[in-house]
């Protein structure tokens, strides 16, 4: 009986000197917490947060002869060098959603669903991250009867986050601390197909245009000017979101057509991706949104350069 008490003393005596060690091991816990990377962030709105994208990231090939790629290391590659905006461009084939680049024929990246179960992997491996998926809709597919399926079987759907409000300007969005606390943590942007969306909480495919805007889709000068030039309102640019567009084309053949043939400008990447480059671009896009910094830089090639330092500075780090 003695042996038992001094047992349950002794047992009493250890979790008092221990509940103080065990409570600031949590504290330290949240207090390092850390949200796409940087414990700063997880206190950061999601509209004034800058995201590296990764253009047409489902064209990637590594035989430099694939002239319609636009990335040179596969998605999870990608995922994994810090490329938070996924950029895709959709068709149809064969009565399916694929991803492809111009064309089906000329560049086939795979089912739509393959992709998105690869996203889904990612994020629940690493579960303090939010990443946004901005489709370019070639054929204007039904919403409902295609695109809301394949995020369904790819379980896509749940994570994905639902706005509060049909129309969202840069200061509405939640912190990236929220949008991962309450498991919402994909956003998905649709260029068209949305456009006659007016009510809250109307689902998760939000119509890109209304509440982000883009600059020259495109571009094939390296000096990369800036005008607002892809957007439907009904805010105004310096309410909605930015992208820029940061992959450099070469124009091929400029006398045929009304723009020429444009291709990835392969050659000029490292310069292209600079640091210096891409502040540079955001500095002439800034003037449209009181001086602030970009949400997404889009870029090809993610793997050359510097994209993830140019966005860690754009963040302030």
């Amino acid at each position: 009986m003695l042996l038992s008490l001094r047992l349950a003393a002794f047992t009493l005596l250890s979790l008092t000197l221990l509940l103080p060690s065990a409570l600031a091991a949590t504290i330290l816990y949240k207090r390092e917490q850390v949200c796409n990377g940087h414990a700063a962030l997880c206190t950061r709105q999601y509209g004034n947060t800058t995201f590296l994208g990764s253009h047409d990231s489902f064209a990637f090939s590594s035989n430099p002869l694939a002239l319609s790629r636009t990335q040179e290391v596969n998605l999870e590659a990608q995922l994994k060098l810090g490329v938070r905006a996924l950029q895709v461009q959709a068709h149809l084939r064969d009565g399916e959603l694929h991803f492809c680049h111009a064309s089906c024929y000329l560049f086939d990246g795979g089912l739509v669903e393959d992709y998105l179960r690869k996203v889904k992997t990612f994020l629940d491996a690493n579960p303090n991250e939010v990443v946004t998926v901005i489709i370019a809709n070639k054929i204007d597919t039904p919403v409902m009867s295609k695109w809301k399926a394949v995020f369904d079987k790819s379980q896509m759907t749940d994570l994905a986050y639902v706005t509060p409000q049909p129309v969202m300007t840069r200061r509405d969005w939640p912190t990236l601390g929220n949008m991962i606390s309450s498991g919402k943590r994909v956003v998905v942007f649709m260029d068209k197909g949305l456009e006659g969306r007016k009510e809250a909480n109307a689902g998760f495919m939000l119509p890109e245009f209304k509440m982000v805007w883009e600059d020259s889709y495109d571009p094939a000068d390296i000096a990369f000017p800036c005008k607002v030039e892809r957007t439907a309102g009904p805010l105004a640019p310096r309410e909605q979101l930015n992208l820029i567009n940061h992959n450099l084309n070469a124009n091929l053949f400029p006398l045929v057509g009304e723009r020429g043939f444009l291709l990835p400008d392969r050659l000029n990447t490292p310069r292209t991706n600079s640091l210096d480059l891409i502040l540079q671009h955001a500095a002439h896009c800034s003037k449209f949104v009181d001086d602030r910094n970009p949400n997404f830089v889009l870029v090809d090639y993610v793997n050359v350069g510097h994209g993830v330092l140019a966005v860690d500075k754009l963040n302030g780090f």
